[in-house]
């Protein structure tokens, strides 16, 4: 095992959602962290109670100041990210998530061989496998991705992986199921759900009996950094998740019961119907679990208390709430 104490860094888009937690966790084991950000989505309130404990930049990795960055700081280590995170956006601006998670990880991997950085964690999704067709998704699982920006996060996914080889640059590939916890950033699924049961009991969703690996953030970012201090990993792909599948339906449930509701009223709003939607998402972590022992430690029921309790105690508002005032 590699030991991150002492060491350089760089956690693109580390003002983010995922990318907050995993700041914290990197401090907790002693890294010298830089997080570089352009704030669009990330949000500089997320980092506010470690602001003394790291160091911002301000930047996109499409530019050529994330040459400059890895210079001055003689980054070591680089957790990437950086990415257009939400699938109803690209939509509409397909051309901007191609730009940033195509585009902009290749220039991340260039700059990052340039200064001969030791090992970068390349950050995909499970979006890229599609409907679940074998349960649970393994890494061998068919890639199969439903939306525009599944798509463009498969094309650096792979572009990654090509360079690793063509280019010797270190990199493992880790795709996270969904992630939930403090500090989301976008209106996913918990987030919302969390946002309406805070002003009554009537729930406006969409496919409510699509089912998702839910993993709780922190377990998420710790799940990262034990990909990136193993010996076992380079030039893997990793999925991180629960090994577990919950509805949207059982979701809003659960989180109605930490509001206080026995029931809740759940309308079908079609507006929030996906083109083509996943039906099924569901983990197998025996991978990152065979090659670094890590499996996670938060259940749904536990990791959805934690949650509301921070929206409850964090002015009952997501970052996104705060943007669009």
């Amino acid at each position: 095992m590699n030991s991150l104490k002492n060491c350089n860094v760089l956690v693109t888009g580390g003002a983010g959602f995922i990318g907050s937690t995993l700041v914290r966790e990197l401090i907790k084991v002693g890294a010298n962290v830089i997080v570089y950000d352009n704030l669009l989505y990330g949000d500089k309130y997320n980092l506010s109670d470690i602001e003394k404990d790291m160091t911002l930049v301000i930047g996109d990795v499409i530019s050529g100041k994330i040459f400059d960055t890895l210079k001055k700081y003689n980054i070591d280590y680089v957790f990437n990210l950086a990415a257009e995170p939400y699938i109803p956006h690209s939509y509409d601006n397909p051309e901007k998530f191609f730009q940033v998670n195509v585009n902009g990880t290749i220039n991340l991997l260039s700059a990052c061989r340039t200064f001969n950085v030791k090992r970068i964690i390349h950050v995909s999704t499970s979006e890229v496998y599609g409907t679940g067709q074998i349960i649970p998704m393994n890494e061998k699982h068919p890639l199969n991705p439903l939306s525009t920006y599944a798509v463009s996060k498969l094309a650096g996914d792979r572009a990654a992986f090509v360079f690793s080889y063509e280019r010797n640059i270190p990199v493992v590939i880790v795709r996270p199921f969904n992630s939930y916890g403090p500090r989301e950033t976008q209106p996913y699924i918990i987030p919302e759900i969390i946002r309406q049961l805070f002003n009554g009991k009537t729930l406006h969703l969409g496919n409510i009996d699509a089912k998702r690996d839910f993993t709780y953030v922190e377990d998420t970012a710790l799940g990262m950094i034990s990909v990136m201090t193993s010996n076992l990993t380079k030039g893997e792909v990793v999925n991180i998740g629960s090994n577990k599948s919950y509805s949207i339906k059982d979701i809003a449930i659960l989180i109605g019961k930490e509001f206080g509701y026995d029931n809740i009223d759940i309308q079908i709003d079609k507006t929030r119907l996906r083109p083509l939607d996943v039906e099924l998402l569901e983990s197998d972590y025996s991978k990152i679990n065979k090659l670094t022992g890590w499996k996670p430690t938060v259940d749904i029921k536990e990791g959805l208390k934690r949650t509301v309790q921070w929206y409850l105690n964090h002015g009952k508002e997501w970052s996104w709430e705060r943007f669009s005032k």
